[in-house]
Parts: C-alpha cells; structure tokens; sequence
C-alpha cells in the first residue's frame, strides 16, 4: 500500500480537494502509442520504457513507484514512458507484464530487479556500466558525471561543444583510444557544458579533463587532441606515475630515432663516473611529460659510442636534435625549469645551434653553405654579437645558410682566428673568414648571401625558391638548370654544365640548379631535367643536347639568345669582346652606374633601339667607365660605333635620340673615312720614303769613283 502526505493547509478544504483530485488522476510518466515509441528509441540516448497491462491491479501501484523517480532521472537525461502495448512488450521479451526495459543509443536491456523498488530501479537506470555503450564514449551530463565520480577511480572527460566546428574531428580520433583507456580502467566520457568546463578552468574547446579519484583538481591535457597516441600515453601516466621515466635507447636504434624524428632530446651520461649524472637524471624525469606535450621526445643513453660520434666526452650532456641537427644546451642541467624552456625554445624558434668540434666536422662535409659563429664564455661582446645574429637566423634559412656556433678556441685557431668573437663562412667545405663589423648584423646577412661570396669554384650554386626569386631581380642574364634527386641523369648532365659554369660567369651568364618542384611549376617546366635562360626574368628553354656542353655555352652567349626585344642589353668585357669578333658593325653605350644623366639618355636611346637593330647595328650597354677608357671615351655617357672593331665616338648630343640615329644611319652606309691620325700616318710614310730615296741618289756616284 502506497501513501503520499498532504503538505498543504488541512484548514482549506478547497485545497485538499484539489490535491485529492490530483493524486488520482495526475499521470506525469508520458504515455505513447506505438509509433511514439519507435521514434524515441531512434532519437533518445537514453530512454526507460514501463510495460505494463491496463487490466492488472498492480499496474498503478507500480506506475506510481517509478513515477516517485521520473524527475530525478530526468536529471541524469534518462526519459521515461509508459506504454500498454502488449505486442511491444512481448517483443522485448514480456509475455506477461509488467515490465522495464532500458534503450541506450537503440540497444536495449531489461531489468530483472523488484519493480516495486523505486529506488534500485534508479539505481539500475543510472548505473555507469549499464548507460555505457563500449562502441563509442558516452555522452553524460553533470548530474550522471557526478555519480560516475563517485564510483569510478579514473575518469577522462571530453569537453565539447554542437556549435564547434573541430569537436566532431577530434572526437573520431579520441574514439579510437575508448576501449584501451577502459581496458586501463580509465572511464571515458563526454560532456557538451561550457559552464561545467569553464568552471574547471577550461575555456577553449574541445578539450580533455582527466579525474582521479582523491584528487581536488582535475589536470588538462595540452598536447595534440589529433594524436591519439599521445593522449593515451598521457592518460596512462596520469593513472600511473611511477611510470612516468625517460626512455633508454642506445646503438643503432637511438641513431634511428635522431635520423627519423624532427625533435628528439638526448640526455648523454655515465653512472659509473659521474657523481651528479643519476640526481640530474630524476630531475629531468619531472619534464619528460611536459616534454611530450610539446612534441618532443626525450631519452636518455649511456651509449660512448654514440656520444663519441658527436664530440661528446664531457657527462651529463644534454643535446637536442630538430631535423637531424644538433644543439648542446650550455646551461644548468640541475635546473629542470631551465632545461624545458630552452627544449620548447628550440622546438618553437628558430635559434642558432651550439655545436662540437666533431659535429661540426660532419656539418661542413655534408651542407653547403655553412656559418660558423666562434666564441668564448664570459665574453660580454660575444654575447651581445650573438643576440644580434639571432636576428638574421631566419633570413639565413630562408638563403639556405645553416649558421651555428661552437666554443673550440684551438680550432678556430686553425682558420688563423687570433681574436673572439668571429665568423668562417663554409661554402663547399671551403672556408671564408668575415673580416667587416659583426656587430652590424644586416651587413653580415648582405655578405652572406652575395653572390661572389657564395660563389664555388668549377660548382653550380643550388638554390630554393626564395633564393631564385632574388637572383632573378638582381641578375639580368640567369641559366637555371631545374633537376630532380631521383633523376638518373642529372648528375652526369650537371658534370657537363658545370665545366662551362666559369666560362657563361665571364659572360655575364649565372648558372645555378634547384631541384625543388614546386619552383618547376611555376614556371611552367613541364619535363626534368631542364635548362631555362631567364633574360631579365623573360625565360627561354634550350631543347638542345645538354649533355654538349659547348654547345650550351654557345646558345648562352649567341647574340639572338640574349638580346630583348626594345631593350638595350649590358654587356661585360667578355661579352663584348665577343660581339667585336662576330659583328662588322655594333654600338656601345658606355654609362656611368647612379648617375641620372646616363639614366635619362638611357630612356631615349632604348626608343631607338629597334630603329637601329633594323639597320643592323647590334647595341648594346656597357657601365664600365675604366673599359670605357680604352676605347678612347674620357666622358660619360657616351655612345661608340664600332666598325670591324675600329671605334667612332659620338661627338653630338647625347639627349637627341634622333640626331644619334641619323649619326649611325650615316656611319652605317658610307664608305670608311681617313681620320686625321690616319693622315699624319699616311704623310709620315711618305716622307720617309721620299727621304730614303733621296739619300740613294746621293751616294751613287760616289760609290761609281771608287770603283
């Protein structure tokens, strides 16, 4: 027998009326017909359904104890229904109702308890395990994650949000980790409650929570949510600390993982004879999971033979490898909050590397370009310089110039450095010593990546994009060899080109080699290998033999190759000692380089060009006043006519571009004139010839006599 207790006014007879009416009539447990019920099981997560049969006289009893439940149910986003349905209930396994039936997600199970126990169906009905579906992570509220808390030791928490656009991503990923978190006895749940999060200290979603039991405060994770593994190994180690050590490889295998992995710290040491090795080792094993966080792996090795490979013989050492290439952290290793800046530093900026002597040895063997920082500790200057030089570190990179720095004054003693700090620059192999201000740091970056300096001797320069990018601004006649590193005849092919490489620099010709795909289309180089001659950025492919490289060097230097429609193409000495043997006819523009005269006479004679191309003058620039000299030009600008090499200056005015056409019409089509030099010679011959002459005449009949 039931009973319910007014808590009103006993004294109002109207109220206690109405509160009768009520309890007998008042249903709150919604009842639904058949198509009602199959559309809740499709759409509720979780949904209790009471089968009952409206003949029993236990029928109300029972409805009125699960409706005693029904609000705080609700609470747990538990809906609950009646049906009558006799069918339907025989479906889900009752022939005789009464009966409960519990849908999570469409899977059902049917409670076997006493019904008539409202509080142990709640129970049944709210049970973790029984609103768990092991095919995805359940989806709680605060009320169900709150009773999860009180029976679960372990519990990670997705925090998500309908309106964020990764939460879906990411929660695919984390769903492949469900069942091995659970097999770890970690409860994995999620919670669409922004509140909830925010009040955890969470305010960027999606995000994950992990609980333990006893503890106040909850941890959040801050690694990478799309990488699985990570997150496992995080919950792992939350679960178990004791776990939570750095990994120890050694051979062949922690050669792999530097050669592989684009972040990995080594910890090099030796129990055996080093005192502090084993102290330091446990305080870095306090920053091996933040380490991990932040995509770095940490190991530890007592392997010499490794350590000996990069110049290792001082322990404990810690050195940190991004892309294969090292860095010795040159601080204090007791100091575990130092340590894990300086790591994420190195993961996050571009800074320039410590290095050892035989680290160094191997980065000159294998990189072309190389800058090498000497210098000392407790130097106030070295360290002000190198502060400096971390500003053009980057740019560096960019120019494909790997800079580094090493504290070794014996070797620098080898590449005559007497005094710190100063900088080697490696091209090849090949050392260059800086000899300008280093505290000036742009000029260092200028000297760098000019060209002379970079320039190697019988090689052709390789480039990347930005460089290329550069040189086609700068260089007005660019052979640019586009290759792959998989082509089985570009290395024979570079053989051939680089043999006339000195020869096209003294035509004024740069040649350089890229082998990056993305450069090759955007210029439309369809086949590899492939030469382009970029004349003022204007490109022209050779679809010649390049493996003839003589016949290269003829197309680079052919006078159709590299002159530009409407555009007066410079020249070097090389160059234009060429054009003199090729050409009966050729005019020169000599210039002065910043000078707005020679610029402005310039601008005129570029609209005369195809008149006199048409009159088959070849002309060309020259902005080298001492070559100029030679020909006889004392004043610049000025414009020389070259006929069979015999040169005839332009006395008229350089601003008219009319009157230096018609001077080179006229030149052009009359026959060659004696200047006045030519007859003072011709004058001089003669009198000499008179004169001999004359003193023949004189000694003749004097020789007659004594005959």
């Amino acid at each position: 027998m039931l009973c319910w207790y007014f808590s009103g006014n006993l004294h109002d007879e109207s109220d206690v009326l109405d509160w009768m009416v009520k309890q007998k009539t008042d249903m709150s447990i919604e009842e639904v017909n058949r198509e009602k019920l199959f559309q809740y099981i499709e759409t509720k997560e979780f949904l209790a359904v009471v089968f009952y049969n409206e003949e029993s006289s236990d029928s109300p009893r029972i409805l009125r104890h699960i409706e005693l439940i029904d609000d705080e149910a609700a609470e747990y986003g538990i809906k609950i229904v009646k049906t009558c349905d006799r069918l339907m209930a025989k479906k889900y396994g009752y022939r005789k109702p009464p009966g409960i039936t519990y849908f999570r997600k469409g899977k059902y199970i049917n409670y076997d308890g006493d019904i008539d126990d409202d509080e142990e169906i709640l129970d049944w009905l709210t049970d973790p395990e029984n609103m768990e579906l092991t095919d995805h992570i359940e989806r709680v509220n605060r009320k169900m994650f709150q009773k999860i808390r009180q029976t679960s030791d372990y519990i990670a928490v997705f925090f998500y949000s309908d309106d964020c656009k990764q939460c879906s991503r990411v929660l695919v990923e984390i769903e492949h980790i469900d069942d091995e978190a659970d097999g770890a006895g970690i409860d994995f749940v999620k919670i669409d409650d922004k509140q909830m999060a925010k009040e955890l200290g969470v305010f960027a979603l999606p995000a994950v929570v992990f609980f333990k039991m006893g503890s106040k405060e909850p941890v959040i994770y801050a690694g990478d949510l799309y990488n699985e593994e990570q997150l496992l190994n995080w919950l792992l180690t939350q679960k178990d600390p004791s776990g939570e050590v750095i990994e120890a490889l050694e051979g062949d295998e922690l050669r792999s993982l530097i050669n592989s992995e684009n972040s990995v710290a080594v910890y090099f040491y030796s129990i055996e004879d080093c005192d502090q090795c084993q102290t330091i080792l446990e305080e870095l094993e306090n920053i091996d999971d933040d380490c991990d966080r932040h995509g770095i792996i940490f190991v530890k090795t007592q392997d010499f033979q490794v350590a000996e490979e990069f110049g290792i013989s001082d322990f404990p050492c810690l050195v940190y490898f991004e892309d294969e290439v090292p860095n010795v952290f040159e601080g204090e290793l007791s100091e575990e909050e130092e340590v894990l800046q300086w790591l994420i530093t190195q993961k996050t900026e571009e800074r320039i590397e410590l290095i050892t002597r035989v680290m160094l040895e191997g980065l000159v063997e294998d990189t072309q370009y190389l800058a090498v920082y000497f210098y000392k500790v407790n130097c106030h200057i070295c360290d002000e310089i190198l502060e400096g030089l971390e500003n053009i570190d980057d740019e560096c990179d960019v120019y494909g110039i790997h800079m580094v720095k090493i504290q070794d004054p014996q070797l620098a003693k080898r590449y005559s450095i007497k005094t710190f700090p100063a900088l080697v620059y490696f091209r090849n192999g090949n050392p260059l010593l800086y000899e300008g201000d280093l505290q000036n740091e742009q000029s260092v970056l200028e000297w760098l990546i000019d060209d002379d300096n970079r320039e190697l001797a019988d090689e052709i320069e390789a480039v990347n994009d930005r460089m290329l990018e550069r040189l086609l601004e700068e260089s007005p006649l660019l052979a640019v060899f586009f290759y792959d590193e998989d082509c089985p005849e570009c290395d024979e092919i570079l053989e051939h080109l680089e043999q006339i490489d000195g020869d096209a620099d003294q035509y004024g010709v740069d040649m350089v080699k890229i082998n990056q795909p993305g450069a090759a289309e955007k210029y439309n180089i369809i086949n590899s290998p492939s030469l382009v001659y970029f004349r003022k950025k204007v490109p022209l492919l050779y679809d010649g033999d390049l493996h003839d490289e003589e016949k290269v060097l003829t197309w680079l230097t052919s006078q159709d190759i590299f002159e530009i429609k409407n555009e007066i193409e410079e020249v070097n000495r090389k160059m234009l000692d060429k054009l003199l043997e090729e050409n009966e006819f050729l005019a020169v523009y000599f210039y002065e380089h910043d000078s707005e005269e020679s610029d402005a006479v310039l601008e005129k004679l570029e609209k005369i060009d195809g008149e006199i191309e048409n009159l088959d003058i070849p002309f060309v620039k020259m902005g080298d006043p001492r070559y100029a000299r030679k020909w006889g030009v004392t004043k610049l600008p000025s414009v020389v006519y070259f006929r069979k090499r015999f040169p005839n200056i332009y006395r008229g005015d350089m601003n008219s571009g009319d009157e230096v056409l018609e001077w080179l019409r006229k030149n052009r089509f009359r026959q060659p004139e004696l200047n006045i030099f030519m007859y003072a010679v011709i004058a001089l011959a003669i009198t000499f010839v008179m004169y001999t002459a004359w003193l023949l005449s004189c000694f003749r009949p004097h020789i007659k006599q004594v005959i």
